[in-house]
């Protein structure tokens, strides 16, 4: 399984997939929040959503594992 992290400390401000999506790579799956700014993550590999670990408002730290993937 292949793992999405945070590239920073910040508030989910939004997700952008849900479990079972195909995506691809360079597809944004979730939005953070940080310092008011917008910072998107990323997908680096295709492949299938399997879990999201995080929900809307909840503050991550950097390294942290948002999304699961099949």
């Amino acid at each position: 399984m292949k793992e999405i992290t945070a590239s920073m400390a910040g508030t989910v401000l939004n997700i952008l997939v849900s479990p079972g999506d195909d995506i691809s790579p360079g597809q944004e799956v979730i939005m953070l929040e940080s310092m008011k700014m917008e910072i998107p993550v990323e997908s680096q590999t295709a492949g299938k959503i399997g879990a999201i670990h995080v929900n809307i408002g909840e503050f991550v730290n950097e390294g942290d594992v948002l999304v699961v993937l099949e």
